[in-house]
């Protein structure tokens, strides 16, 4: 998955996106809900996130706050 090749699917339910993010490799596929108001990138980021956590790849953390005393 760290350099596969994904593919994503856009379909306009009301006034919501149904993105489906597709892993090519393995052919395992997640579906995320958005608004339609949300950017294309925005999309495709909310469904590769998803994609990474089910196919168990390493998620980016934010760096915690330090703590000032």
């Amino acid at each position: 998955m760290a350099d596969g090749d994904v593919y994503f699917e856009f379909v306009q339910v009301g006034q919501q996106m149904r993105v489906a993010a597709i892993d090519a490799a393995t052919g395992i596929e997640v579906i995320v809900i958005t608004p339609v108001s949300a950017s294309k990138h925005q999309m495709q980021q909310m469904g590769l996130a998803k994609l990474r956590k089910r196919l168990g790849a390493p998620t980016v953390q934010p760096e915690a706050p330090k703590r000032l005393f």
